[in-house]
């Protein structure tokens, strides 16, 4: 009896041991046939290759097709953001060109005018032209048109309100001429930095000479 037990007890160690094999072979994507013990002392290994089970897969693998679809969508995305850029951004890039002067007379412009009160001494010197916008990159922009009715060298400082078809004012621009002689002529450009639409009007609300 006990010698009949040994064999047994060893074809059990050696099934565990093939079945455990088995197990790692396969977790590393090494398929191969595990069968049952059998008489032969072959333990029922074998390296025989067998089919991958692709029931256990999902999604498919990337195609020609769906690359160029994912691709177009993607320059989709990109076309989008940039046109979605904003108008800001378009003013001050269409706004870079201005002289450094230019923009020290604004600045010196917005500091005046904080100290005015009403609309200011200069209002009939001053006029706004509306420039096309397929002339200014589809930036809503004003000449704002300067001219010196006096009899001495004068600087001026002028606001421009960009408002909405409620009369809101929604926008703020400050410009400026330095030292104009008499009869000189200066014209400064209001850039808005809102879209083209809605269309907004623009009007003088304060100019001052000093």
């Amino acid at each position: 009896m006990e010698a009949k037990k040994a064999p047994s007890a060893a074809r059990s160690r050696r099934r565990a041991v093939a079945l455990a094999v088995c197990a790692v072979l396969t977790g590393s994507a090494v398929l191969v046939s595990c069968g049952g013990d059998g008489d032969d002392g072959s333990e029922g290994f074998s390296p025989t290759p067998t089919a991958a089970d692709t029931s256990r897969f999902s999604g498919e693998p990337p195609s020609a097709l769906s690359s160029a679809a994912e691709s177009r969508k993607a320059e989709a995305r990109a076309s989008v953001s940039a046109a979605e850029s904003s108008a800001a951004a378009a003013a001050s890039s269409f706004q870079a060109s201005v002289s450094a002067d230019t923009e020290r007379a604004r600045a010196e412009a917005e500091r005046r005018l904080e100290q005015v009160k009403g609309r200011g001494n200069a209002t009939g010197d001053v006029s706004l032209t509306g420039l096309p916008l397929s002339d200014t990159n589809n930036v809503r922009a004003f000449t704002v048109n300067i001219t010196n009715s006096g009899d001495e060298t004068a600087s001026y400082a002028v606001r421009v309100d960009f408002a909405d078809a409620d009369g809101k004012v929604v926008e703020t621009r400050f410009v400026g001429a330095q030292d104009l002689a008499p009869g000189e002529k200066a014209h400064p450009l209001a850039i808005s930095a809102k879209p083209p639409e809605p269309r907004l009007t623009a009007k003088v609300a304060q100019a001052e000479r000093y």
